[in-house]
Formats: structure tokens, sequence, C-alpha cells
């Protein structure tokens, strides 16, 4: 399963951004899919988290402000950010999960600062 993660960019405080992570796999409609971030020295984090039924789940940190939402005909799934800060700076990486199988994106940087 290959994911191509794009949107990520330099943003200011207070901004928005959407970041989208498409496939061409057959079965995207039944992955779990989510999105994790990694800040200057920091560990890897889940951010958000959206099951082939829809159901999510957020990092306390991002409640709120960021969305997770998946469109199974575009085979995508999406981050919309909004109310950026600059600890939100970070690469963001999408994952899929079916089953056992996982497999990660390349990630996209995003860069909140003034």
């Amino acid at each position: 399963v290959q994911l191509q993660a794009s949107g990520g960019g330099l943003v200011q405080p207070g901004g928005f951004l959407r970041l989208s992570c498409a496939t061409s796999a057959s079965l995207f409609s039944i992955f779990t899919m989510s999105w994790y971030r990694q800040g200057p020295g920091k560990q890897r984090e889940l951010v958000a988290i959206i099951t082939s039924g829809g159901s999510t789940n957020y990092a306390d940190s991002v409640k709120g402000r960021f969305t997770i939402a998946r469109d199974n005909a575009k085979k995508t799934v999406y981050l919309q950010m909004n109310s950026l800060k600059p600890e939100d700076t970070a690469v963001y990486y999408c994952k899929s999960r079916l089953y056992g199988d996982e497999n990660w994106g390349q990630g996209t940087l995003v860069t909140v600062s003034s």
C-alpha cells in the first residue's frame, strides 16, 4: 500500500491548513486511517484516527481544532487543521491499517510561525 501525503507548508499562528493522504489501494474503504506527527526533538504521536465506519478520535492537544475525514470514492483521508499553534509544527504522517498490516506515507512538513 502506497500513501501520498500532501498539503503541508508554512502558516501563521491562528491559520489553517488541510492535509491530504491519497492511495490507490482497492481496499481503502475498510482501512483504519490515522494521522501522526513528529515535532522537533519529539517522539511521533497520534493526532487523529478514523475507522472504516467513520468513527473518529483525537489527541487532546488538537480536539476542537483538527478534523479528520475520509472520502472513500477518492481513496483519500484529510486532516483539516484550524487555529494552528507554533506547537503544531511537525512532520505529519498518514498511516493505514488493515488487520495487522500497517503502512506509512512519506510525511509532509507543517510549520506554524510568524
